[in-house]
């Protein structure tokens, strides 16, 4: 049977995708956030059919696994070789920082030290999705945006090792069992292998036929292979797919051209994810978060804008970059709603308050933290014209000034 309105529906989503993209071009503000405030628009008017939406699900391990092989693409050796310690480093300080602050955070406030330690864990995440089209349609290059595709390409492994050991402990302070201790492990481990077990043989087979139709074909093939076969294991999607990019750009001898083939036509399947993703919020979660929502979005704010602070203080980034790292990090959604569940199955006795804040934080956090990720990008480029500029200028400065300096 011929569904009219879903057809209707998916032409009128591609549609708001085309406006949002213009608009993002010539005004400040990311695609991602237009598209999340079209589908939140759309979903409080009940404008998508349940047939349309029961699609989210889908087109979201869809789309974040191209995300996902595409990060992975970044994450090449040259790039580590040259940026690598800025990337492990600062990756890793936003992550602790956000574990320490956010826990003490909610301790000092009176909630109970499992649930702390869970909202933490699920404060780690972030969205690779925002953060890539936002580079991408800013087009960054240079140093400071390839450190922030590497942390971006790593950062949520790291925050899936931290949700997954803060879940662990979590589950045996609220004396509910060693359960989701194996399947957390599982879901970090069992996604590397995958990853390997398809990114080794796609390696010395990709980019062999010419470019076009048939290698746009085996490009999706493997993205496909590789959600599919991650949701059926249940390990991440997302571990599983920077894993297979990452492997196949450092091995195969022909990797940018399955990489430039998903580029054209990953943002067809970002369209339809964010625009459902925003119409599947409930905007009245927000109204229950209370000083626990308030409190949650603070110390997160708090903690990546130190922890890439610090991290970048570590291995000596520009002074004038520092702060940025935080500000550019601070988009959230799919990976820490995906968290959010299995927190809440883990802990049922905090199941509501883990789902609302996850819901009402992740609105937030993916309307306003494009922006901060685009105004970063924007102020590094700026300081790095500045520079550019004062060294011109003080390489033209007449050779009887420099005792006077």
């Amino acid at each position: 049977m011929i569904y009219a309105d879903a057809l209707l529906t998916l032409g009128i989503l591609f549609l708001a995708g085309l406006v949002a993209d213009q608009i993002g071009r010539r005004t400040p503000f990311p695609r991602v956030t237009l598209l999340l405030i079209c589908g939140v628009a759309a979903g409080a008017a009940g404008l998508v059919p349940e047939r349309v939406s029961a699609l989210t699900d889908t087109v979201m391990v869809t789309a974040l696994t191209l995300v996902a092989f595409l990060l992975g693409g970044s994450f090449k050796w040259a790039r580590i070789k040259a940026h690598g310690a800025e990337i492990v480093v600062i990756s890793i300080s936003i992550v602790v920082t956000t574990l320490i602050l956010v826990t003490l955070g909610l301790l000092a406030l009176g909630f109970p030290l499992p649930l702390a330690l869970v909202l933490a864990g699920i404060a780690t995440a972030t969205d690779p999705a925002a953060t890539l089209d936002v580079l991408r349609q800013t087009r960054s290059a240079g140093r400071f945006g390839d450190i922030i595709k590497g942390i971006v390409a790593i950062d949520d492994a790291w925050g899936l090792l931290a949700f997954s050991i803060c879940l662990a402990v979590a589950t045996q302070l609220a004396g509910n069992g060693a359960a989701g201790v194996l399947p957390a492990l599982w879901h970090v481990g069992g996604a590397i292998l995958l990853g390997g077990a398809i990114g080794v043989p796609a390696a010395f087979l990709t980019g062999r036929i010419s470019e076009g139709e048939p290698l746009q074909i085996e490009a999706l093939s493997i993205a496909f292979l590789t959600a599919g076969i991650a949701v059926f294991l249940e390990v991440s999607f997302l571990i599983a797919g920077m894993v297979v990019g990452g492997i196949i750009a450092n091995l195969a001898r022909h990797h940018s051209r399955a990489f430039h083939e998903i580029e054209h036509i990953e943002w067809p399947f970002m369209i339809v994810f964010f625009i459902l993703a925003g119409a599947a919020l409930d905007l009245g979660a927000l109204e229950g978060l209370g000083l626990l929502g308030a409190a949650y979005v603070i110390l997160r704010t708090v903690a990546r804008i130190s922890g890439g602070w610090f991290g970048a203080s570590l291995v000596r980034a520009p002074a004038r970059e520092k702060r940025l790292y935080g500000i550019a990090l601070l988009p959230q959604a799919g990976v820490a709603i995906g968290m959010a569940l299995i927190a809440a199955q883990t802990l049922p006795q905090w199941h509501d308050r883990i789902i609302a804040l996850a819901i009402g934080s992740t609105v937030l956090f993916e309307l306003a933290g494009p922006v901060a990720t685009l105004w970063a990008l924007r102020k590094s480029a700026q300081i790095k014209a500045f520079a550019h500029n004062s060294d011109t200028a003080a390489c033209t400065k007449p050779p009887s000034d420099a005792p006077h300096r």
